[in-house]
């Protein structure tokens, strides 16, 4: 069976997270993405956990409510900052784990993504103990990711380093830039939304299709681990160009720089604020080849933005977060279903009929490729323009439309 999964999110309970990342909000908006498994996320967190007990257990690692299912997982900060995705088989597990990081950590009930003072190798030994999986998350960002403070794998992993079985991408990197480093190449590659709010422009932002026996912890521990006939089969996110640190930037005036200029301003910008190198570029002197050598596992990776982002681009306005929106995005997932199956498989001459024809025009285009890309980096993400679009790189929003924010959704 096919398998839609987002295992990277974050609870209400995480710094910087909407109060309506519950798990019915979640377990609600999950399908209507076209999300059949999510990871859940925070799962040391006691109160995070209450939640989670409240759904129906599937099996030791596997639960469900109102249709969606989860498997435990958490992201975890090391010593050195560094981001790590923890995925648990049982609660058992995690029960285990948290006990043995409690004097590691002063925040494992104050915040979802805990600090916890262990390094890369040592909490990839915790995970074996427990039978979990753990890999890098977001690995190549300037923050809090392991090739923004090591070179290698091994350099963070040490002698675990064959236990990790995944690489997260980010939202900055695909699978073309991360297949030039050959230490990858064994690795499973994730694509996760590590979203913060439930909004559909944030959730399922990014995933992975898995072709799996069932929708369980267990069976898409064999996809990762490409056994027993599971296996990923798709990647699918943004075009690394959209993501915040895709290029060398400035973080505050977003001013960008080639790696070359960087270096000769000594990392200071003309505004006098950091410049901050991008995901490019750090790929590019970690890369063994000039071009991606994709081995014969790796799955195609699928670009694509959100559909409320795609609307908010055809009919003209400036943030996806407005009724007009929400209205347009409820009548194509009412027609059709879920959000993936009209970005990636209803014919275009059906969408037609039900939408504005920006609208369709518009997906015909990001499927095709048409659209102009200005980068992101700094910390701003890019900025994407349909083909009939004047290059420029904000719209205004119409002035009797009303806005609606990430927090009220």
């Amino acid at each position: 069976m096919i398998v839609n999964a987002d295992l990277h999110i974050h609870s209400r309970f995480a710094g910087a997270t909407s109060n309506k990342m519950t798990i019915e909000n979640i377990a609600f908006a999950a399908p209507r993405k076209g999300i059949h498994l999510m990871g859940t996320g925070d799962c040391l967190h006691g109160g995070w956990m209450k939640e989670i007990k409240a759904c129906s257990p599937l099996d030791d690692g596997t639960f469900e409510l109102h249709g969606t299912r989860f498997i435990l997982t958490t992201e975890v900060e090391d010593q050195r900052r560094v981001h790590h995705l923890v995925l648990f088989p049982s609660i058992s597990a995690v029960e285990e784990f948290k006990e043995r990081v409690t004097s590691k950590s002063k925040n494992l009930e104050q915040d979802g993504r805990p600090n916890i003072n262990l390094n890369g190798e040592e909490l990839a030994a915790l995970s074996k103990d427990v039978d979990a999986l753990i890999g890098p998350c977001h690995a190549f960002t300037p923050w809090t990711a392991l090739y923004a403070y090591y070179d290698s794998l091994k350099d963070c992993y040490g002698d675990l380093t064959d236990y990790v079985s995944f690489v997260e991408l980010g939202l900055s990197a695909d699978s073309d830039y991360a297949d030039t480093i050959e230490e990858l190449h064994r690795l499973t590659f994730l694509t996760n939304s590590d979203c913060h709010s439930p909004h559909p422009i944030r959730l399922a932002r990014e995933f992975t299709r898995f072709d799996v026996t069932d929708a369980t912890f267990d069976d898409i521990k064999k996809a990762i681990l490409r056994v027993g006939g599971n296996k990923p089969v798709l990647n699918v996110g943004l075009p690394p160009q959209e993501g915040k640190y895709n290029e060398t930037a400035c973080i505050k005036c977003y001013t960008h720089y080639t790696l070359e200029e960087a270096q000769r301003r000594r990392w200071k910008c003309s505004c006098g604020k950091r410049i901050k190198k991008g995901v490019k570029d750090r790929i590019h002197e970690r890369a063994t080849f000039s071009e991606p050598h994709h081995p014969d596992h790796r799955p195609p990776y699928v670009h694509l933005i959100p559909l409320a982002e795609i609307i908010t681009k055809a009919i003209g306005l400036r943030t996806p977060f407005t009724q007009t929106v929400t209205r347009r995005w409820a009548e194509l997932i009412e027609a059709f279903g879920n959000e993936i199956t009209v970005l990636l498989d209803t014919p275009l001459e059906d969408i037609a009929p039900v939408t504005a024809p920006a609208i369709a025009e518009a997906v015909q285009a990001f499927r095709e490729g048409r659209v102009i890309i200005q980068p992101g980096g700094g910390g701003a993400y890019g900025t994407i323009e349909l083909p009939e679009e004047e290059k420029s790189p904000f719209m205004p929003a119409r002035p009797k439309d009303k806005q609606t924010s990430l927090v009220e959704y």
